[in-house]
């Protein structure tokens, strides 16, 4: 369903090791953002009833039910750059991406 680059899983796996408490990382989708959809990254300690988890390069991933079609054959890789840093998401089911590139439609 997701996948991630090494990259990403290794700065995952670092937060994970300073993080209390926390199992792995939740991604979901919502409303809103430039293009339609916002993609939500954020530590998470417990899965939910009808989350999907997949186990990708060493990182555990949460998905709720209602972002799993939103997202299914992502990769997310994480980039640093002189001007900025961060997660870059490759949506294959994206029509649209904004500039900002964490909001699809």
């Amino acid at each position: 369903m997701i996948k991630l680059t090494e990259n990403a899983a290794a700065i995952m796996n670092v937060t994970l090791s300073r993080a209390e408490q926390a199992e792995g990382f939740r991604i979901a989708v919502e409303a809103g953002g430039c293009a339609g959809y916002k993609y939500l990254v954020g530590l998470e300690s417990v899965q939910g009833e009808g989350d999907a988890v997949i186990e990708t390069n060493g990182v555990k991933v949460f998905v709720d039910a209602n972002s799993q079609a939103h997202i299914n054959g992502m990769t997310i890789d994480f980039v640093t750059g002189p001007e900025t840093s961060g997660f870059v998401f490759d949506n294959p089911n994206a029509h649209q991406n904004c500039t900002c590139g964490k909001s699809f439609g």
